[in-house]
């Protein structure tokens, strides 16, 4: 595809694909879906980033545990047994001990349940993999070791020693540990060899089956778009391997943390808790840790969605141990050196920028200097529609249009529930006609979307069902109970209705 080739998509995080096993992964319902994108004439599937998520952080996609690393849960179970690395019959015996968990609720991802039926199901398959392996799988799994060494040794030994300690977060280990002193941590690596190759095994696994996802998707036309979080979370293999590529202080505390000042989400900011970047020492090294985090991104992705891409121009600094973001100030990046690099080592520059928010002049000409694309989101362009840039004629091509995102209430959601009574009267004046009910809305918000001058169109999955506020992804500045929306098994029985609708709508405006 084009850069600026007209095209429309889908966002739906893998998590959010029907399955059996308790949430979303990278096996037959991911094909199924990709196939139905292909008859709904799609020519972009956008996902969340598929990084290490935490319990402890919500579960959040955008508060990963590496910046590198896979999310294992996303391992599809049957793809191991047409693998060869577990049978059938113990697929079906296991799963078994499970289904009153995971058909409890089959609309809601069960994240407990998942981790420990994923952890049985691995650990099984690595110990099969040991006994019974080809040369050629085995010299697969060397190369990947071998590909990824930059990273992979780390987050092994990260999730090893965190689970060796209860789960603390590593800046409550043992001193020897948080330091890295070197003979202590040639002593892990004698104790605890065959814990940190089953992880490097996990990691190869999940990539292995990601790569095959992305091959079958470009085969028939699509696009995998993926996102990137600009921040780690503090309790993450990257900021214990690297405390000197972030604002830590000598006893390795946050000296300053991530967040962004109040804005249409939230009156006193969002406080994201991420320990800063110390970019002097990220530009004395030539950015190599972001160069190589980009790297691995593109093997899994054709385009990346830079997520908080303003934080690559200046970031909002708040002190740490303040209760909120209000009393942050904007800290300058040494962008233009930065992003020349990216694009010496990147030139098709095949990325998209979050650019919502507080965004000041500089942000946007950055943007513009690299013909990044930037979000245009619907829900935001009633207020006032005359001069709003995400009002439809005031739209440009080098974009992107949402109805929503990950972090919006769904159309129908925003419409029952979200939108002022000026909101809802503009949005009717604007089509010259009256909506009244959140069903006729979200296929109205849905073709404006489509029919948008914007190059390119993505809609949630949620609002092609027309689904309510019970199916948001996620809600800022709430911590529990976000990323745990799914699909049915029942969809794909009626899907062939939502294909045909999505691509006559695709052709009238251009985007099949």
């Amino acid at each position: 595809m084009r850069k600026f080739e007209r095209s429309a998509g889908v966002l739906l995080h893998i998590s959010s694909l029907p399955s059996k096993f308790g949430i979303g992964d990278l096996g037959p319902e991911a094909y199924k879906f990709a196939d139905f994108l292909k008859d709904a004439g799609q020519k972009l599937w956008q996902v969340l980033p598929l990084t290490t998520v935490d319990a402890g952080c919500g579960n959040s996609p955008y508060s990963p545990t590496s910046a590198f690393a896979g999310n294992a849960l996303f391992i599809s179970p049957e793809l191991l047994v047409k693998d060869g690395f577990i049978s059938r019959e113990y697929l079906k015996k296991l799963e078994l001990d499970y289904v009153l968990e995971f058909e409890r609720d089959t609309k809601r991802v069960n994240y407990d349940a998942a981790r420990e039926f994923k952890a049985k199901i691995l650990r099984v398959a690595w110990e099969n993999f040991k006994r019974t392996n080809t040369a050629q799988k085995r010299s697969e799994f060397d190369k990947f070791r071998q590909d990824s060494r930059e990273w992979l040794e780390e987050f092994s030994m990260f999730s090893v020693l965190k689970a060796a300690n209860n789960g603390l977060p590593w800046y409550e280990w043992d001193e020897k540990l948080r330091v890295q002193d070197e003979k202590t941590m040639q002593d892990v690596r004698n104790k605890y060899h065959d814990e940190i190759a089953f992880t490097e095994f996990c990691q190869y696994i999940f990539t292995d089956q990601a790569l095959r996802l992305k091959k079958y998707l470009n085969e028939a036309g699509i696009e995998l778009v993926g996102d990137v979080p600009l921040y780690v979370t503090r309790d993450c293999a990257d900021v214990w391997q690297h405390p000197e590529l972030f604002n830590l202080d000598e006893d390795l505390n946050p000296v300053t943390v991530a967040g962004v000042p109040p804005d249409y989400f939230s009156a006193t900011g969002q406080l994201w808790g991420n320990p800063t970047y110390n970019w002097d020492a990220m530009r004395e090294k030539n950015f190599d840790w972001w160069l190589r985090r980009i790297d691995n991104l593109l093997r899994l992705f054709d385009r990346v969605r830079i997520d908080h891409f303003r934080g690559l121009a200046a970031y909002w600094a708040v002190p740490a141990g303040e209760l909120t973001a209000k009393n942050g100030e904007w800290v300058k990046v040494p962008y233009e050196e930065f992003f020349a690099a990216v694009k010496n080592r990147f030139p098709e520059m095949p990325f998209w920028a979050e650019n919502l928010g507080i965004i000041t002049p500089d942000v946007e000409e950055l943007r513009k200097k690299y013909d990044l694309p930037g979000m245009l989101v619907l829900h935001f362009a009633f207020g006032n529609p005359a001069d709003n840039p995400y009002a439809p004629h005031n739209q440009t091509r080098v974009n992107v249009v949402y109805t929503g995102t990950h972090d919006n209430n769904t159309s129908r959601g925003w419409f029952e529930n979200d939108a002022s009574e000026q909101e809802l009267e503009n949005f009717s004046a604007y089509i010259g006609r009256d909506v009244l009910d959140g069903y006729i809305f979200t296929n109205e918000i849905t073709r404006m979307a489509l029919s948008s001058v914007a190059n390119t169109a993505i809609i949630p999955m949620q609002d092609y069902l027309k689904l309510g506020a019970d199916s948001r992804m996620n809600t800022p500045s709430i911590p529990s109970g976000n990323w745990a929306w799914r699909m049915t098994g029942e969809f794909f029985e009626s899907s062939d209705e939502v294909a045909s609708r999505m691509k006559k709508n695709c052709e009238l405006y251009g985007r099949a």
